[in-house]
């Protein structure tokens, strides 16, 4: 983030962004050689790709800003170059729709980018929000940010991952079947009940099968609560 008086980051030149660009390729070599199937590139939340991408980070006059062909430039050429140092493994991107700030990133460019980041080989979009501004007004509530995913997919004719706020198994359920994304993710639901998924396949008649070496410390349970009375 930024506010008014706080240092101005350093611009980088343009043997640097380069660098950067052949450093992210390099990246995905390693992925690819570790056995990775995907790579996400992070273009949100105000990360060094989400910070060419606004206008209102990017103040450049060169070819790396002003105009959204040229802000978006640094994440084309990243895309580009990771499709073509790792052609086997699948690409997608993270990416901030919408700065919710005046002035800002919004849903109409990032639909640019995500035809753009199409024509080189990205196969999905993951639809978030927010950069780095401190005046951004995000609108926090359940499934906040799914009509992004929707707009872009339907904007830019690629699959789209929904996040944002996305906790209950038929609120998931219904983003998906509804056609408004093709996935969905979550992390604090995660995090609140590792076993989330479960639950979610149970909630929809699915039978769970655990691990058999879960089955070890039934007996042992059952022994504790005995004693526990």
């Amino acid at each position: 983030a930024y506010d008014t008086g706080w240092n101005v980051p350093h611009a980088l030149e343009d043997e640097e962004i380069l660098e950067l660009i052949a450093r992210f390729a390099q990246s995905a070599v390693r992925a690819e050689r570790a056995g990775f199937d995907f790579a996400e590139l992070h273009a949100a939340h105000g990360y060094l790709i989400f910070q060419f991408l606004s206008p209102l980070s990017n103040q450049r006059t060169d070819r790396w800003g002003g105009s959204l062909e040229n802000r978006m430039r640094f994440a084309v050429e990243i895309a580009r170059a990771v499709r073509k140092a790792a052609p086997s493994m699948m690409l997608g991107a993270r990416l901030s729709v919408k700065e919710w700030v005046e002035g800002g990133f919004d849903v109409e460019d990032a639909i640019e980018v995500a035809r753009a980041l199409k024509a080189e080989g990205i196969a999905y979009i993951c639809c978030s929000s927010g950069g780095n501004s401190p005046l951004q007004q995000v609108p926090p509530g359940p499934g906040y940010q799914v009509h992004l995913a929707e707009a872009v997919r339907k904007g830019a004719g690629i699959p789209t991952r929904a996040v944002g706020l996305i906790d209950d198994p038929s609120q998931a359920e219904a983003i998906v079947a509804g056609g408004r994304a093709d996935m969905v993710a979550l992390a604090r639901a995660f995090l609140a009940d590792p076993r989330w998924g479960w639950r979610a396949a149970a909630a929809f008649g699915e039978e769970i099968h655990p691990a058999p070496q879960l089955a070890r410390s039934v007996t042992t349970m059952r022994h504790w609560m005995k004693a526990a009375g």
